[in-house]
């Protein structure tokens, strides 16, 4: 079996910027899926230290530096690197291949901030790695990737940790508590409102050679290869189908998994309908839409969701994004879902009856999304599963993927997630799995 060592890539020698660069050589990368058996590591002991990697250091995977337990970074821009590199404690490895990173055996955990074409891909082979993940929202781009994912970290014994922080944040824990404990009385339909995506400018960039500074195939890594565009690097790759998939994945991936968390529906296991419509900016580089509307009917209980983009705020309590539960007995809003989560007052000062049902939140006061990193610690020494595991991070994004191969199809599908696809529709299940660019690949999970 080929060692990782084999493979080719980038080694920034002597750990700082400065030194020696070897780029990638994408042709003599013959595989990316043969790894060595590696065994579950034993609990770390609560003094014992964490070993980091951070992969992907732009834009949030910059917050979640550990600077006095960091042995290594990876980032396919080299700015990136630098700036990470000089708010890290010694001379950690320094790298723009994250399977560099991967084979250093005094890793024990490493957080993914990358685009997220790259997040599930990473995540599989950071659990084969044997290493413990912290990977950004949203889960993953496929349905092949999330149950490859969720196989992962089960076969591998990995604590996978996908960063929607709202089940971290104490605004969501309070919508929690008031509608788990039948505030509303039975919920039957939620209302999620969204700013349009950024796709209004009307611009298809300038392809040309990228930056020196920038790993253009690593960046692309499995995903069509196409030439550089300003346009679509970092924080704009959000609104290419292939690279991002627009605000009802990114942001989606938050709301959605507040809503499924505050109705009990993590588990959700019966088909579902979905349809979506949307519109689209023709003179603009992005293919994602501009406005999109989604609709979800689920069959046991019996509920309904929708994605308004753009939506308009319930007047009483306003705010850029959120949601509106509407229960038989009440209705409550919640904004946000991520880091930035609040509801109602009488949402906020509710408290849960003796023996009713409450949130689990971290002990520590700190802000949200610290707060769920630290879940992820916890549970790094204790083998416990955090609270937003891969497989629950699964279970939620597969409702915006699902939308958006409705809205790209423009036609109802009805999804059977115990199956992992939809009913009688071949076309759309075709849509369950894209090809990877070579040599990447999901093989040896």
């Amino acid at each position: 079996m080929e060692k990782w060592n084999a493979l080719s890539g980038i080694l920034i020698l002597g750990g700082r910027l400065g030194a020696a660069v070897e780029r990638s050589d994408m042709d003599s990368m013959k595989r990316v899926d043969s790894f060595a058996t590696i065994f579950p590591q034993n609990p770390k002991g609560a003094n014992e230290k964490i070993i980091y990697g951070h992969i992907g250091v732009g834009g949030m995977g910059s917050s979640h530096i550990v600077a006095d337990s960091c042995a290594a970074i990876c980032d396919v821009d080299a700015n990136h690197l630098k700036s990470a590199a000089a708010k890290v404690k010694g001379s950690p490895f320094l790298t723009d291949d994250y399977r560099r990173l991967l084979e250093r055996k005094d890793i024990d955990a490493v957080t993914i901030g990358t685009p997220d074409h790259w997040h599930a891909l990473m995540t599989v082979h950071a659990c084969q790695a044997g290493k413990d993940v912290y990977s950004e929202k949203p889960t993953c781009k496929t349905i092949e990737e999330g149950r490859a994912m969720i196989e992962a970290a089960r076969r591998y014994k990995r604590v996978v940790q996908i960063g929607s922080q709202g089940r971290s944040n104490p605004g969501a824990a309070m919508a929690y508590d008031y509608i788990r404990n039948g505030q509303l009385g039975t919920v039957k339909e939620v209302m999620v409102w969204h700013p349009n995506n950024f796709v209004d400018k009307n611009s298809f960039g300038k392809e040309g050679p990228p930056p020196p500074e920038l790993n253009w195939e690593m960046w692309l890594g499995p995903i069509a290869w196409r030439p550089y565009n300003p346009d679509i690097v970092h924080f704009n790759f959000r609104w290419l189908m292939d690279s991002g998939g627009g605000f009802i994945r990114d942001r989606g991936n938050h709301v959605l998994s507040v809503v499924m968390w505050c109705l009990n529906q993590d588990g959700w296991d019966s088909p579902v309908t979905v349809e979506a419509t949307g519109q689209t900016n023709p003179n603009s580089v992005y293919d994602a839409p501009l406005t999109m509307q989604v609709k979800w009917e689920f069959s046991n209980p019996k509920w309904t969701m929708t994605w308004d983009q753009p939506g308009v705020a319930p007047e009483r309590f306003e705010g850029p994004w959120g949601a509106l539960y509407k229960g038989d007995k009440d209705d409550l809003i919640v904004l946000g879902g991520d880091g930035g989560c609040t509801t109602e007052e009488k949402a906020r000062f509710y408290k849960p009856p003796t023996g009713g049902v409450k949130a689990f939140m971290e002990p520590e006061d700190t802000d949200p999304t610290e707060r769920h990193r630290r879940n992820w610690r916890r549970c790094i020494r204790t083998r416990e599963k955090p609270v937003m595991d891969v497989e629950i991070g699964v279970k939620v994004i597969v409702l915006p993927i699902i939308a958006n191969i409705a809205y790209v199809l423009g036609r109802k599908l009805t999804y059977d997630p115990q199956k992992w696809k939809f009913i009688g529709d071949d076309e759309a299940n075709k849509l369950l799995y894209e090809p990877y660019r070579a040599p990447w690949s999901l093989k040896g999970v």
